[in-house]
């Protein structure tokens, strides 16, 4: 007889379970309140942080404010929630926020906690010249072996990260990104090792002072991230997401790439979707 009730217990647990995700419409919940409700940063360039009229501005935004167009055909119906990189699993979870995007790195173990939609940037590590050195590229920091310095920001890592590139040069690390550059400016390192972001952010603002090596490694991909279980959502904010690399929205996302990172992207090629070449 327990067993049976037991049984029955379980089984009744699963039904109300099962409903509540049928009923689960994160997309009529946010069409219903008239505004998206969006987890980001405000202190990380080019990605999520304050412009000279502390507005939010960065790459991250505005993956956001296309999300919110799709919405509402309005950029700006949305509220942005400040949050650190330890909260946006947790915000999303307890639904503070409808979706975070937020340079969040795709890794197995987050896939188990959230839902990461298509990714929307490739990040990597660069290497960053100073256009008048000694070094003009990649190869040539290699053919120079062990009479290189690269400078890098403090890490358990840094040493293994740079030599996976350049297995001969000299590794100097800094506890800052400012201090890092400061060293290539004063030829104490003959490269910067940093993000491609950032080293594509950090050009922008100082044109030809500045060459990318041509040489990026380290491969890992940035994603909005939404609460697991509502399909309907992520498919939206995945269609949002694939549009504007490849569709209707390439414009806004290439305008963006270029104020971002100073590169001019390809438009999308006409006829059969490159994406399943």
């Amino acid at each position: 007889m327990l067993n049976t009730l037991t049984r029955l217990g379980t089984a009744a647990s699963i039904c109300c379970l099962a409903a509540s995700a049928v009923h689960a419409d994160k997309l009529q919940d946010v069409l219903d309140r008239g505004h998206l409700i969006a987890g980001t940063g405000s202190t990380n360039a080019p990605w999520h942080f304050k412009d000279a009229n502390n507005d939010l501005v960065g790459f991250d935004v505005d993956m956001l404010r296309l999300i919110a167009k799709g919405l509402f055909d309005d950029p700006d119906a949305i509220e942005f929630v400040n949050q650190s990189g330890d909260a946006r699993v947790p915000n999303l979870v307890t639904d503070k926020v409808d979706v975070t995007c937020q340079f969040m790195t795709v890794t197995a173990g987050r896939a188990q906690q959230v839902e990461f939609t298509i990714p929307y940037y490739r990040e990597g590590v660069g290497l960053m010249l100073l256009a008048d050195g000694d070094y003009a590229d990649y190869d040539a920091l290699k053919a120079a072996g062990s009479d290189i310095t690269v400078s890098i920001l403090q890490n358990v890592y840094a040493e293994d990260l740079v030599h996976a590139a350049l297995p001969e040069a000299n590794v100097d690390q800094y506890d800052s990104v400012d201090l890092i550059y400061q060293a290539l400016n004063s030829g104490r390192a003959d490269a910067a090792a940093t993000d491609q972001s950032s080293l594509s952010w950090f050009m922008k603002q100082n044109p030809d002072r500045y060459v990318n090596s041509g040489y990026g490694w380290g491969p890992q991909s940035y994603s909005c991230a939404v609460k697991p279980g509502d399909q309907r959502w992520l498919n939206f904010v995945n269609a949002i997401l694939h549009e504007a690399m490849t569709g209707v929205e390439f414009d806004s996302y290439a305008a963006s790439f270029d104020e971002w990172f100073g590169v001019a992207l390809d438009p999308p090629q006409i006829g059969f979707p490159v994406e399943y070449k």
